[in-house]
């Protein structure tokens, strides 16, 4: 019997990842409670959230790891760039390379 999807990704996720999975579930999926029990900002764990969203739909898709995201993602933890700059700017990195057309190697 093949394993769960879902524990197949989980499975590739980093000890940090999963923890943050887990304070997520117990803070009841509030961030602003998961900001104050790591002890950060709300944009800086919103960054977390959604590089770890990011790495779950790449892993669940099995896509190769986007390193403009990451760049992003490092950039509004860091508090160099709004979240909501980041997101415009990954909407539209996602878009142009969406049009543009696959190279294969």
């Amino acid at each position: 019997m093949n394993a769960h999807p879902a524990k197949q990704v989980f499975d590739q996720l980093s000890e940090s990842e999963l923890d943050l999975l887990m304070e997520l579930v117990l803070a009841s999926g509030s961030l602003k409670e998961l900001a104050k029990r790591y002890g950060i900002s709300y944009p800086t764990i919103r960054a977390r959230l959604d590089r770890l969203i990011q790495r779950v739909e790449e892993l669940s898709q099995e896509r190769r790891p986007d390193p403009m995201a990451n760049k992003l993602a490092d950039l509004v933890e860091g508090g160099l760039l709004l979240p909501a700059a980041g997101h415009d700017l990954l909407r539209l990195h996602r878009q142009i390379l969406d049009q543009s057309p696959t190279e294969t190697p």
